[in-house]
């Protein structure tokens, strides 16, 4: 009685099996998904001109060359800001600066100076992807929300795994507090120790591993955001302390370019791990910089050419602040280089992302979608891109075409440059074009919205509007 029962048993577990064999070969291997990765790097404070491809001379990049080289790489990209929390805005939202909730790094909020978080109306790209289904994740720097609002951090805005450096509350602005503390989705505080790191990128880097290999749901498509601190000057640990040291440069300078020189290699560990998993072919890869070149923490900007020779810097609305290295690859879709002239702005990330995600972006967005231009189609152009900031000098720009226009509120004036013919824009031809310089204007008057947090916001051409 025990044999046959055992027999049975066996006969059954066979049978399972064939079953389970036969149900896989019916259904045939597990099809492509349709809807790619998305992954979203942004370096930060990285000027126009500091990888090789975009002619760096002296600070090594080769691994981002490669993409460049392989991808294709825009020389007319512009980010939403040449600060970070506006640019970052304009890059989750897909709205301009004339329009996002953020444009500064602070703003008058309840009577007081303060950090201004994106408003909940706001559809964010990660809110906007979940609902065609992608799993989403961010690790690195946030700024888009209060420190005392949870609400308002990235595992409030719409990402299921979050791992991000805060805002410090000023009660509390200490140097662990800004730089060594993460805060995870959880609410899990990690510290990052400088003495067992060289590179918070690297840091961080190793925290996208670890969710990759515990975390990712490989039935969906992922939205990964990481949001990178170099080549940010204020963080003096994120270095390496031998890197350039043969070249009797400044420390400060050695640093800056050790760090440039890192996250080129965390770019590649990370791109390296999705081929190894089998994603990477069909991920669409962007890598860009959140504003132009920094001066922060004694570092010239010159010293390197970080600017790649365009004028100005962060905080700047002239190109050495806005214009940024933008490299876009994505394997099962791209073959052979290609260099974009295209004129593309961060707040076309979100049109793009739903293109390729198969859904239609939120009314909100004022950017346009560059997929085509990618795929080698038809590509709708801009009228034009608008900036403004408040902060370092109250400033609006627009480009339309090749004529650029910058407003000085302090001075109420709006010089002029034909960045065909001058695109360091030292020629300032206002005075030759002044119908050129009214149509611009008529834009700028137009596209700022007024906004509680900035009082001269939608008032540019009004000097009196500062009064509050």
């Amino acid at each position: 009685m025990k044999q046959a029962i055992t027999v049975s048993r066996s006969v059954l577990v066979v049978l399972i099996g064939l079953t389970t064999v036969s149900s896989a070969i019916l259904k045939g291997p597990r099809e492509p998904r349709k809807q790619p990765n998305i992954l979203l790097l942004m370096a930060d404070d990285m000027g126009y001109g500091e990888l090789g491809s975009y002619g760096q001379q002296t600070m090594r990049t080769p691994y981002l060359d490669q993409l460049a080289r392989e991808g294709v790489r825009f020389t007319n990209f512009y980010i939403g800001s040449s600060v970070c929390s506006p640019s970052r805005a304009v890059a989750m939202t897909g709205i301009h600066t004339g329009r996002v909730s953020i444009r500064a790094n602070g703003g008058m909020l309840n009577g007081k100076r303060d950090r201004v978080p994106l408003k909940k109306s706001e559809v964010t790209i990660p809110e906007m992807l979940k609902g065609a289904g992608y799993q989403t994740a961010f690790i690195g720097k946030w700024h888009l929300g209060s420190s005392r609002d949870e609400s308002t951090w990235a595992k409030g805005r719409g990402f299921d795994y979050s791992v991000q450096e805060q805002w410090a509350d000023k009660t509390h602005e200490t140097e662990k507090f800004t730089i060594h503390m993460q805060y995870k989705h959880d609410g899990t505080e990690i510290f990052y120790d400088k003495d067992q790191h060289d590179c918070l990128d690297e840091f961080r880097t190793n925290l996208a591993f670890d969710f990759l290999k515990n975390e990712r749901d490989d039935e969906k498509p992922l939205f990964l955001f990481m949001s990178y601190r170099t080549p940010h000057a204020h963080e003096p640990y994120i270095r390496e302390k031998t890197l350039y040291a043969d070249k009797g440069w400044p420390d400060i300078q050695r640093q800056h370019a050790a760090r440039v020189t890192m996250l080129d290699l965390q770019v590649k560990r990370l791109l390296d791990k999705l081929k190894d998993m089998g994603e990477l072919e069909n991920t669409f890869v962007v890598f860009t910089s959140d504003n132009g070149a920094t001066i922060e923490g004694g570092h010239d900007y010159t010293f390197f050419n970080c600017s790649g020779g365009l004028r100005g810097h962060k905080r700047h609305l002239y190109e050495g602040g806005i214009r940024e290295p933008c490299i876009v690859s994505w394997p099962r879709k791209m073959k052979g280089k290609r260099v974009s002239h295209h004129i593309s702005a961060g707040y076309d990330l979100m049109p793009t992302f739903a293109e390729l995600a198969g859904i239609e972006a939120p009314s909100q967005t004022t950017g346009i979608s560059f997929l085509p231009e990618i795929l080698g189609q038809e590509q709708k152009t801009h009228e034009f891109v608008y900036f403004e900031i408040h902060e370092g000098g109250i400033k609006q720009a627009v480009r339309v075409g090749d004529w650029k226009a910058v407003r000085h509120y302090e001075a109420q004036r709006t010089e002029l440059y034909n960045l065909k013919k001058d695109h360091r824009e030292l020629d300032d031809v206002s005075y030759r074009h002044p119908q050129v310089v009214e149509r611009l204007n008529e834009i700028m008057k137009r596209e700022s919205q007024p906004s509680p947090h900035y009082p001269v916001a939608g008032n540019f051409f009004e000097k009196s509007s500062e009064k509050k």
